[in-house]
């Protein structure tokens, strides 16, 4: 069932107090307290049975160079590029990218612009073509290069990542547009979750099988009501495995507008293995997708 308003404004406010109290602990402790936190149980993390209990022995463990760029969103868009004929995307138009946002004060870009950091998830700032990013903007985001995913949360790859401001090209001309993410385990797609709404307050997230059965599955957010499938399924299909299959694990976010497939991102900790999936019984059943690595050493 959907949770209440209530429920989720105390986790909006819980949440910052939790991930403080994790950044004191060693790794191994955080991950646990972190997992126990958003799953009201701990992680078996010597044998790890469930899809989150694998993103959090991925996050404590998997050091390999083939991860290491995979939350660099400029190198995640490097990978596209270079796969992006065989894939069938389209990968956004990099406007700029610096570590000094006050370097294109008051530029317009020409067209409708998105304004993220490339070493984190979860924060962005749009503009129409005829913005320019102001000294509102500039002052918001100041704090973006100092923190530090990989610190607070322990997610390795992002600590490799460059800390940079990326604008990109808006797709769709930033249309709200939905938010295709695709789990990919060596090639082959599981299941699809569906983010519409994002960023706003009717943010609603279903889930399908690659044939686009509604799955009865939550995760965070309210789930929305079951839509047809894009016109381009197969399309995206074969472009999500393409982008994922050299990870035993990825998840691919494709967009589709106008009949482009366009590349969203590659998210090789989703939810940082702390959001808990409702039944537990699908989180169960995408784990035994994941044949984990065999580590070196």
């Amino acid at each position: 069932m959907p949770r209440s308003p209530l429920n989720w404004v105390l986790r909006s406010h819980l949440q910052p107090a939790h991930r403080r109290i994790a950044g004191l602990l060693p790794p191994a402790a955080r991950r646990r307290y972190l997992y126990l936190a958003g799953h009201r149980q701990l992680p078996d993390l010597r044998d790890p049975r469930t899809f989150s209990e694998k993103v959090n022995w991925r996050i404590l463990r998997d050091r390999r160079s083939e991860l290491a760029w995979t939350c660099d969103k400029l190198a995640m868009k490097e990978h596209a590029h270079r796969l992006a004929r065989e894939a069938g995307v389209a990968v956004p138009e990099t406007l700029w990218a610096g570590d000094d946002l006050a370097a294109v004060a008051g530029r317009a870009f020409g067209r409708a612009w998105v304004l993220k950091p490339n070493h984190r998830s979860g924060l962005v700032r749009f503009g129409a073509a005829s913005d320019g990013v102001d000294a509102a903007t500039v002052g918001a985001t100041r704090d973006w290069l100092r923190d530090d995913q990989s610190v607070l949360l322990g997610e390795w790859a992002y600590g490799e990542a460059r800390k940079l401001f990326v604008v990109e090209e808006a797709i769709g001309g930033g249309e709200p547009l939905d938010d295709y993410k695709f789990f990919v385990f060596d090639g082959e797609v599981a299941a699809i979750q569906v983010d519409r709404g994002r960023f706003t307050r009717e943010h609603t997230r279903t889930f399908y099988t690659p044939d686009w059965a509604p799955l009865p599955v939550q995760k965070t957010v309210p789930g929305g009501p079951p839509t047809a499938a894009p016109g381009n399924l197969s399309a995206m299909l074969r472009a999500a495995e393409v982008l994922g299959r050299s990870f035993d694990f990825m998840r691919v976010d494709l967009y589709s507008a106008g009949g482009t497939i366009w590349f969203g991102e590659l998210t090789p900790y989703p939810g940082g293995g702390v959001t808990r999936f409702e039944p537990a019984s699908f989180d169960a059943w995408l784990g035994s997708r994941w044949s984990l690595p065999a580590l070196p050493g």
